[in-house]
């Protein structure tokens, strides 16, 4: 019997995948908790076991393909066993539809190079869509179309009926020429997405040959980092009613206070740095105002007992934002070792779904690049985020004398849905206290 294996849903979020590597060809035999192939999803590379014994009999998804939704089939096993007879008049019993193989996500990395893999067939980047023709019922006959996602955009955007045409590009495949020459139809352009999403409602970026001539630009495919990153901070950014917060801090005994710590700490390796403090310092500020350590439902706001501060990490090709969970009950040394190995695997995709989901507030320091004060856009379904600038001398009056001092700017977004302007001042007030006393950290 033929089983069908999907491509899995590797976290909550995930809409689609890149097969990176096949750990089988066609003609192996697999058993439950084989590893059969890799996917690399919007933050981590992960191995996909399988659950189902059988042998491979078909490599539908190529080696290296981007864009696989989830729940497209990307290979067939044989299980064995008889494939009930299709019914018949003279009352067969009905034949019973395979259900798709169950597979199960490693969030371990791959070690070791791939073996050799026989070429799969070639196919479009992402699954192909299945389209009923004008006037055909459920059930009715089908026809696969092949097409570009450039080319369906472009149909979509201007009215062109796929069915109608034939593809000039490998194999069929409907591509971006062949829509130009296509007739109009005048069809309306995508309707909002089920559930309330907006990114629907925004037209695609496109460049113009008649403002950018072809060959003078190079054009970087968008990996899937950079596309999970640009769907989610258009949405929060359109979506979220949001206000900024600034407030500046003297952060000198704070640096006092760290290297002291740093210098107890030598022997035995601890390095704190200002970025773990402030990291204690979010967390011990949100736990004293848990009407500020909240994110919006449309059921009700979420007032969440721990503290789970996310932090911005810089990845290639974008940002994620691993999570020191609980980092209130946490002390500075064990904040930076894990801030430290969280941000290495962050760098290699080496992250679990859990290690970077489930934040409550989140923090993005840009004070190592010299940039003075920035506002952040919220991180949903967190309520706030906080943007550090750099700390820099500045002249600051203090007993009607100005004296030198180390001043750092910082900025609280915040969504108004949850926290309104007192809820943010009263929580930048607390954590101004734990910044320039940080001995209020012990208490």
């Amino acid at each position: 019997m033929t089983t069908p294996i999907t491509m899995p849903a590797l976290s909550p979020t995930m809409e689609e995948g890149n097969l990176s590597k096949w750990h089988v060809k066609v003609g192996d035999k697999v058993k439950p908790g084989d590893i059969i192939a890799e996917i690399e999803t919007d933050k981590a590379t992960m191995e996909v076991e399988a659950v189902d014994e059988g042998t491979v009999t078909k490599l539908l998804v190529e080696e290296g393909a981007q864009g696989v939704k989830v729940n497209a089939v990307i290979a067939e096993l044989d299980g064995g066993g008889d494939v009930a007879a299709p019914r018949t008049n003279g009352g067969a019993k009905a034949e019973k539809k395979p259900e798709p193989a169950k597979v199960e996500a490693k969030a371990e990395p791959a070690s070791g190079p791939p073996g050799p893999r026989p070429a799969a067939p070639p196919l479009a980047a992402t699954a192909p869509v299945q389209t009923k023709s004008a006037g055909q019922g459920p059930g009715g006959p089908e026809r696969r179309i092949k097409a570009s996602p450039l080319a369906r955009r472009l149909a979509q955007q201007q009215g062109v009926d796929l069915l109608a045409l034939k593809g000039s590009g490998p194999h069929g495949r409907i591509i971006k020429s062949d829509i130009e020459k296509a007739p109009k139809g005048g069809a309306a352009k995508q309707a909002p997405a089920a559930g309330g999403g907006i990114t629907s409602l925004i037209e695609p970026a496109t460049l113009d040959d008649r403002i950018y001539a072809p060959d003078t630009y190079e054009l970087i495919p968008l990996d899937g980092v950079r596309k999970v990153t640009a769907r989610r901070l258009t949405q929060s950014f359109m979506q979220v009613p949001h206000f900024p917060l600034t407030l500046d801090l003297e952060i000198d005994h704070l640096l006092s206070a760290r290297a002291r710590i740093n210098e107890a700490g030598e022997k035995a390796g601890v390095k704190v740095s200002v970025n773990d403090m402030l990291i204690k310092a979010c967390a011990m500020a949100l736990i004293q105002h848990p009407d500020a350590n909240a994110s919006y439902t449309d059921k009700g706001v979420a007032q969440h007992k721990s503290a789970h501060v996310s932090v911005a990490v810089a990845i290639p090709g974008g940002l994620i934002t691993p999570v020191v969970r609980d980092a209130q009950t946490k002390g500075l040394a064990q904040i930076a070792a894990e801030m430290k190995d969280l941000a290495v695997r962050a760098r290699e995709k080496k992250l679990k779904p859990q290690e970077y989901m489930g934040g409550t507030f989140s923090i993005s320091n840009l004070g190592m690049f010299g940039v003075k004060a920035f506002s952040s856009i919220i991180n949903p379904p967190e309520g706030m985020i906080l943007s550090v600038g750099a700390g820099d001398k500045r002249a600051v009056v203090k007993n009607d004398k100005v004296e030198i001092a180390t001043v750092m700017t910082v900025t609280l977004t915040c969504d108004h849905r949850v926290v309104d302007g007192a809820t943010g001042a009263r929580w930048l007030q607390t954590f101004k206290q734990f910044v320039e006393t940080p001995e209020a950290m012990l208490l």
